[in-house]
């Protein structure tokens, strides 16, 4: 028998509970063995919980108990959830997380600290909540050099742009009706300006090209400078537009990540992902292209994700996984400003804008306030903002090709 032990019993954290009880017969066949609930650490009182008598509130009751073999952290953030994640992995137990911001931020380091220790770290579920991604990239497709990711990583602005484009309501009605129906947080701030992104396409970057990315060192654009007006300019181009995150090798082996809206045409499969799902396109050089889609958070989808994870330790309580990456350097990445795109630009400016532009694909010239709407020809990002010096300029994203 496996012991568990559950930090923080939140919406993740209730769900993995909620999904060990009732999957119990399933999961103990999965992992050959039975898996337990011993203790759910939390703060608060659950008294009328069907898991109360598992609720302690002193960490060091786990941290002591030598029975509990894997510690699923659902707390959050790299205040305590740091402190315990360590603690644990130094008591020589397996941890299991749906945190992004640890592990976008301390993975290498509990990475190394869980290989000296001879345990596992695990977080299938830090990136796209229900949707299996870090074991098809560590385990399905090792085989691959993969050149590049992105993809649609962040379900509350994926609501959003999807509300502006199908029913044409602004950013702050769509933001409204999020967080409504509970998508988005009373401070969104996290979701609508890239950061919750950034920290899944660290991840995915780290793991898929063997150094730890920092999220400080990701150029991260949300979506709140997103109009209607570009929604429409897209649409005339036969494009929707999504925030991504993105991750490019180059062939020496450097790096760039970054995250920004981008308009994709109407025929890419990712152009198709609505509301609040994900979709995650990697690119290997044996397997070609290859897309995962799936809920992108919520309670169960999410905790099924923790659970996997859970029997996946439970399977290796006495060898570890091969899940590391080394850490960053500066020598290792490139400025994602110098990748070539083509761009969606919308000006305060007539025709002359357009006139310093080769191949221009014009959406709207001299509209409304002598306003004008246009797609570049291939260029970085330097090269566009000497073109576009002295204009004043509305928007400006690139197009996915």
């Amino acid at each position: 028998m496996v012991n568990v032990a559950i930090l923080g019993f939140g919406v993740v954290g209730s769900g993995v509970a909620e999904v060990l009880s009732t999957n119990s017969e399933q999961i103990t066949r999965n992992a050959a063995q039975e898996i337990s609930l011993k203790y759910i650490l939390d703060v608060r009182d659950f008294p009328d919980s069907r898991f109360k008598d598992c609720l302690v509130k002193d960490f060091a009751v786990i941290e002591k108990d030598s029975s509990v073999q894997i510690v699923v952290e659902t707390i959050g953030g790299v205040g305590v959830a740091y402190d315990f994640t360590k603690r644990a992995i130094l008591a020589g137990k397996s941890v299991v997380t749906s945190n992004k911001e640890l592990v976008a931020k301390h993975g290498y380091e509990l990475l190394e600290l869980a290989r000296e220790r001879n345990v596992n770290y695990l977080f299938e579920a830090s990136v796209g909540g229900g949707i299996p991604i870090i074991r098809p990239i560590s385990q399905c497709l090792a085989a691959n050099e993969i050149s590049e990711l992105y993809g649609i990583l962040n379900g509350t602005t994926n609501y959003i742009l999807t509300q502006m484009i199908q029913n044409g309501v602004s950013f702050e009605s769509a933001l409204r009706e999020a967080q409504r129906k509970g998508y988005a947080e009373a401070n969104p701030s996290a979701d609508v300006d890239g950061t919750d992104a950034c920290r899944k396409i660290c991840i995915l970057a780290s793991l898929s090209f063997g150094r730890h990315v920092y999220p400080e060192s990701v150029p991260t654009e949300g979506i709140t400078g997103v109009t209607l007006a570009d929604v429409g300019f897209a649409e005339r181009a036969g494009c929707k537009i999504k925030l991504l995150g993105r991750a490019i090798r180059l062939d020496d082996g450097r790096v760039a990540c970054y995250v920004a809206p981008h308009l994709i045409n109407e025929a890419n499969l990712l152009a198709n992902v609505e509301g609040v799902f994900n979709g995650i396109v990697v690119r290997g050089n044996a397997i070609g292209e290859v897309m995962f889609y799936g809920a992108g958070a919520g309670k169960l989808p999410t905790a099924s994700a923790v659970v996997a994870d859970i029997i996946d330790a439970s399977k290796h309580s006495k060898t570890r996984k091969y899940l590391n990456w080394m850490d960053s350097s500066a020598e290792a990445q490139f400025d994602p400003a110098t990748i070539e795109n083509r761009w969606y630009i919308r000006a305060e400016a007539g025709s002359e804008a357009i006139k310093m532009f080769d191949a221009a694909e014009v959406l709207s010239c001299n509209g409304s306030g002598n306003e004008t709407a246009f797609i570049t020809e291939k260029m970085s990002k330097a090269v566009l903002d000497s073109k576009l010096k002295g204009f004043k300029v509305l928007s400006a994203f690139r197009v996915l090709d």
